[in-house]
């Protein structure tokens, strides 16, 4: 339970920094479709760091396959 509340807390944080950058970087007067483009990339960005650190710290050597009993 404490390892997804971490995952999920470093995820939220993640995308809020990224979400922060890209709506300081954007020129000033921002439309509709900016707002949609800023979270866009910043859950892109959020769910690859997710995803990198479930294939980092899981435990089995090779995460995509599982062996079958035969």
């Amino acid at each position: 339970m404490k390892r997804a509340f971490m995952l999920g807390a470093s995820a939220l944080c993640v995308f809020v920094l990224v979400a922060a950058i890209m709506l300081k970087v954007m020129p000033a007067p921002l439309k509709e479709s900016d707002d949609i483009m800023i979270g866009s990339v910043a859950t892109l960005v959020a769910l690859g760091v997710v995803f990198v650190v479930l294939i980092s710290t899981t435990k089995s050597s090779d995460v995509f396959f599982k062996k079958r009993k035969k």
